[in-house]
């Protein structure tokens, strides 16, 4: 058993949700300003054609984000979830920074978006190892009966720098002409990127390594295995965590990405002129920013209980919650209007923050320390690769293809039988120590323990 330094948790926990919010605040910029960054980078193409190819960008960091995790996740478990979080949150901040300084098409032509298209595989490779390290790296500080709310705080992080993002261009959008959101207007959120890493940098490199880590590494530290032996060991013995894991990662991002990546543009260039009552840009946009807000202030209260209650309920709720209330949604959305868009947008928000509360505890207790953060990396960006990203190219293809508007939910239908599946076969985690480790107690249960 060891116990937990509460400021030294706290610390860690800062620290992890940093890179979320670098990470995520470079998602709400590209998805907010996807109109813009079509018109400035594929200026040959037409409207829906140059959305497409955005999205498309959008998506290609996504299919790298694999290679990320296949090298980042086992690195992770051979030198430390320290030094793997600190690059990446560099290299997150660089490849953002980058798309702020490319010129616009009409300036060099092709090499603009293939450059974008440079920066954007930066942030993949960063990303893939990021994310699964950052959930490890929480879950293996955070005391066994607390590690549910204190997991969600990697999702605030992820909601607080998407938000940002998504306020900061929706203010310029407001405000700047669209000439001068053109020409230069859209690059301010890119280029304010690389001062939100290096804080990121400076706060992961203050902090030390992870007891669990520390613990394996004194324990174990002659025997650990290459990245070879490890690859081995979480296909051949762990596959069927890595299939629960990535099936549950797909309900979790397909969901995301609908809410934060596909909808901004669904709403403001899909929906214009279908039903009574249409919705501006700069009003679904706010709407957008204020479901993101509350479900900043329900997602730790929903990872609290996930302690109290266990994840799996709250998981599974929301599983059901795609499959019931998904097409009601995307139909409150067709409505147009500011009530029914809101209520539509936070109804998916709402059924969003079940798994964003819970999974960062849930998923790195399906592992043990030796192969934690390489078999998390792998399983995760693997599945969100494969559904969570492109999300909004599948999406875009299907409604522009078929004319079913209906197809978001469709989609998120799917996701949420998928997740109920893998939840109902996953172990109950809430309250237990992680596999290989030793408990972790705070301390104010060693004392309670010990009247």
């Amino acid at each position: 058993m060891s116990v937990a330094d509460p400021a030294v948790v706290k610390r860690a926990v800062g620290a992890a949700a940093i890179g979320n919010i670098t990470e995520w605040y470079d998602f709400g910029v590209y998805g907010y300003l996807t109109t813009t960054i079509s018109k400035v980078f594929f200026t040959d193409l037409s409207g829906p054609v140059a959305t497409i190819a955005t999205f498309g960008l959008f998506a290609v960091s996504f299919l790298i984000r694999p290679f990320g995790g296949l090298f980042f996740g086992p690195l992770s478990d051979r030198i430390g979830r320290k030094r793997v979080l600190s690059l990446t949150v560099v290299l997150m901040a660089l490849g953002t920074f980058a798309i702020g300084v490319v010129p616009g098409y009409e300036a060099i032509g092709i090499a603009a978006p293939l450059l974008v298209l440079f920066a954007r595989l930066v942030q993949g490779v960063s990303t893939g190892g990021e994310y699964g390290s950052a959930m490890t790296f929480i879950a293996e500080y955070a005391p066994d009966r607390r590690r549910g709310f204190l997991g969600s705080w990697l999702e605030f992080g992820t909601l607080t720098g998407y938000a940002f993002g998504a306020t900061i261009a929706t203010v310029l959008t407001a405000v700047l002409t669209e000439d001068q959101l053109l020409s230069w207007g859209w690059r301010i959120p890119f280029l304010i990127a690389l001062p939100i890493g290096l804080v990121g940098l400076y706060l992961r490199l203050r902090l030390e390594e992870t007891p669990a880590f520390a613990n394996y590494v004194s324990g174990e530290g002659q025997q650990r295995e290459s990245a070879g032996q490890e690859f081995r060991t979480i296909f051949s013995r762990y596959w069927p965590a890595m299939l629960l894991c990535a099936g549950l990662v797909l309900a979790w991002n397909v969901t995301n990405y609908m809410l934060t990546s596909y909808l901004p543009t669904y709403l403001a260039d899909t929906l214009p002129g279908h039903g009574e009552d249409g919705v501006g840009e700069t009003a679904a946009q706010v709407l957008q920013i204020v479901v993101l807000v509350l479900l900043m202030v329900v997602v730790t209260f929903l990872g609290r209980l996930s302690d109290r209650f266990g994840r799996r309920r709250i998981v599974m709720a929301g599983c059901l919650g795609l499959v019931v209330l998904s097409l009601p949604a995307v139909l409150l959305l067709r409505v147009g209007g500011n009530v029914a868009t809101f209520a539509g947008l936070a109804v998916m928000g709402l059924t969003l923050v079940c798994f964003s509360s819970t999974l960062p505890s849930t998923l790195p207790a399906m592992f043990p320390t030796h192969i934690r953060a390489g078999a998390l990396s792998i399983a995760f960006n693997i599945s969100v690769s494969l559904f969570g990203g492109t999300t909004s190219t599948v999406m875009g293809a299907l409604v522009a293809g078929t004319g079913d508007l209906n197809w978001p939910a469709y989609y998120l239908i799917a996701a949420g039988i998928v997740g109920a599946i893998c939840i109902y076969l996953t172990r109950e985690s809430a309250g237990r120590p992680l596999q290989g480790s030793p408990a972790i107690v705070s301390p104010e249960e060693l004392t309670g323990s010990r009247r």
